[in-house]
């Protein structure tokens, strides 16, 4: 009896780690988009001569040089954070791995 309440409990910390990784996933997919977004700024701001910032609803002239070092720092921060995310993930991964085999192990004895 108490193997098989040991065993759900660890089903039940399987579940929670899966949600988590849900959310690493989700939060993964966000930066990405992020830095899509930054790159294609860049790419864009390089194009050009003059630079436009969005301020509330009234676009005004900025400075070129400083926008393109605003984000380049904010790609990087964001790559950053994206292999940050990427080795939680990793290490989720390989615990919900292991948890699991145990599991099965458990279960199949």
């Amino acid at each position: 009896m108490a193997e098989t309440k040991e065993v759900q409990e660890k089903i039940n910390r399987l579940s929670m780690m899966e949600q988590s990784l849900q959310q690493f996933l989700a939060q993964k997919q966000t930066f990405q988009a992020q830095l899509i977004e930054a790159e294609s700024a860049i790419e864009e701001l390089q194009k050009t001569d003059k630079a436009y910032k969005i301020i509330g609803n009234v676009m005004v002239l900025s400075d070129k040089d400083s926008m393109l070092d605003k984000l380049k720092t904010k790609k990087e921060i964001t790559e950053l954070r994206i292999k940050s995310l990427e080795k939680q993930e990793e290490k989720m991964r390989e615990t919900t791995s292991e948890l699991q085999s145990e599991v099965m192990k458990e279960m199949s004895d």
